[in-house]
């Protein structure tokens, strides 16, 4: 036994050193160092504000809950693809030790430019050949577990992901932080934040805590929220719990949990984009149009609502939510939540 524990304390020493030795020189901090994460607000030491997260393709797949590692996702996105059924990107910060991550899933063109708002590591296991240009480009480092773009492209980092015995594939695709390391190493890939990628200004989050008690009667009552309308195969759902004012979600009607830890995930903020988007062809291919400032959405938290609207212009530029009188809407401390909606697919609330 104390053998086994000591080649865990040694094999986290040497990720961690790894780790070290590959990020640039402007992130050495000193000891006890701590910032503000640009994900959550929370409070986490310097040297992980330097390291890149990584973004994950993860299913919603009734057949392939839990997933592993989900509850570590600062940010997660939930998109649907063809055949009425969504899927989901999880930004993941602190992914570091982790032993199992997954299971994962392929990739579709418009998860890249979410992905890249964070400049992480993209991880999934394949694609289509929608995204063939831009999963080809030089900016964007990827671990892919077969042909980047289902009918070509290279994978990088295949050697490194797993397969498990407890599910059929393709339900059973898993990747260790150890394996993220060795490959990105492999690869050449950078896991320190890109200067010239990087954008240290995501949301901006309140000064305290922000009940939308400013926006009156424009704040509506939401204590539940449901995304039926919108992803009708999961039924994706929060219940809004005001003993520590996050929401928690459910799919298939059940608690939506962490195969690590068996905790239900939960958010300190939803937000549901309304998108335009369009059918590619007859197999039911879709895409999104992510680049946008017209369109709208709604800003949930602490169990009420506002209305919003959104804009975003590049590839690496953030995301940005505004209220109806132009200001920029105030996050809560945490996690959050983000359903592309399908324009046309409402969501309900009470």
């Amino acid at each position: 036994m104390k053998f086994k524990m000591m080649k865990k304390v040694i094999a986290s020493f040497v990720m961690v050193a790894c780790i070290a030795t590959m990020l640039p020189a402007t992130s050495v901090q000193a000891e006890g160092e701590t910032v503000r994460s640009v994900y959550t607000n929370e409070v986490i030491p310097a040297a992980q504000a330097q390291t890149r997260p990584i973004a994950i393709m993860m299913p919603t797949d009734k057949v392939a809950q839990p997933s592993f590692g989900i509850s570590q996702a600062k940010v997660l996105y939930e998109i649907m693809e063809e055949g009425n059924i969504s899927r989901q990107l999880a930004v993941i910060d602190n992914w570091q030790g982790l032993p199992k991550i997954g299971n994962i899933r392929s990739c579709r063109a418009y998860y890249i430019p979410q992905a890249t708002e964070w400049d992480p590591i993209l991880i999934h296991f394949g694609g289509v050949f929608y995204m063939t240009d831009r999963i080809s480009a030089p900016d964007i480092t990827n671990l892919s577990g077969t042909k980047e773009y289902g009918s070509g492209g290279g994978a990088p980092g295949s050697g490194y992901f797993f397969r498990t015995a407890d599910r059929k594939a393709p339900h059973n695709a898993y990747i260790s932080a150890d394996g993220i390391v060795k490959a990105s190493a492999e690869l050449g890939y950078p896991l320190g934040l890109r200067n010239e990628y990087y954008n240290a200004k995501h949301f901006t989050f309140a000064n305290g805590v922000n009940t939308l008690a400013q926006y009156g009667a424009a704040a509506a009552t939401a204590n539940a929220i449901n995304l039926a309308n919108i992803f009708p195969y999961t039924k994706s759902a929060f219940t809004y719990n005001a003993a520590d004012g996050l929401y928690y979600k459910t799919i298939h009607g059940k608690a939506q949990t962490d195969g690590l830890n068996g905790q239900q995930i939960a958010f300190a903020n939803v937000i549901v984009q309304n998108t335009k988007w369009a059918v590619l062809d007859a197999k039911g291919y879709l895409t999104f149009q992510n680049y946008d400032n017209t369109e709208d959405g709604y800003y949930f938290t602490k169990g009420k609502v506002i209305h919003i609207r959104w804009t975003k212009t590049g590839d690496y530029t953030p995301t940005v939510y505004y209220d109806d009188a132009g200001n920029e809407i105030q996050f809560n401390e945490g996690k959050t939540y983000i359903a592309i909606a399908q324009k046309g697919r409402t969501v309900a609330f009470q």
